[in-house]
């Protein structure tokens, strides 16, 4: 399994994206909030795998933020969750 997990910001996201042992496949990087950092962060995905059934990506819940971003994973068909951390 792999996991993407992004800190969603107004400008910059920053993005990790780790194993199912923990260790990350990346340093973690920062995309920018718009078509050029979505695509960064999707070769980044496809890089590690072409199977996105391997693929859990998780966002953070910050409003409308997020809200192109996750057009975009929802369109690339990335298996992808919003977690608001107020509710956990």
């Amino acid at each position: 399994m792999i996991y993407v997990g992004i800190d969603v910001a107004k400008d910059m996201h920053e993005c990790c994206i780790l194993d199912d042992e923990s260790r990350k496949l990346y340093p973690v990087f920062t995309i920018s909030n718009d078509k050029v950092g979505f695509d960064e962060l999707f070769s980044r995905i496809e890089e590690v795998t072409s199977d996105k059934t391997e693929i859990k990506v998780g966002l953070e819940a910050t409003g409308h933020y997020s809200n192109n971003l996750l057009a975009s994973l929802v369109d690339k068909v990335f298996p992808t969750v919003v977690i608001n951390p107020l509710s956990l």
